[in-house]
């Protein structure tokens, strides 16, 4: 387990997880990066609601991605079936 230092807003937070220092650090900047767009669009909001907002921003993103991804393995699923029934009408044609 790793345990490092991370600033997000100029604040110190000890992290500890899983993952590589680097990929606590990318995460961190991430999140950093996130709540400083928040704060550019409304500069005079407190960090709370700047990071109430953010969370809100990232769970969105997640939940679009999520949502892509399950209908990418529809594609995906329903190109199988289609290949099957081509499988079993060209074997048809061949006889």
């Amino acid at each position: 387990m790793v345990s490092m230092d991370v600033y997000i807003l100029g604040q110190k937070y000890t992290i500890k997880g899983e993952g590589s220092e680097e990929y606590i650090k990318k995460v961190a900047a991430f999140v950093d990066a996130k709540i400083k767009e928040v704060y550019n669009n409304a500069p005079n909001i407190t960090p709370l609601k700047a990071s109430i907002l953010a969370s809100l921003n990232i769970a969105d993103e997640l939940h679009r991605l999520k949502t892509d991804r399950k209908v990418q393995e529809d594609i995906v699923k329903h190109l199988g079936h289609i290949e099957e029934s081509a499988d079993v009408l060209s074997g048809l044609f061949e006889k």
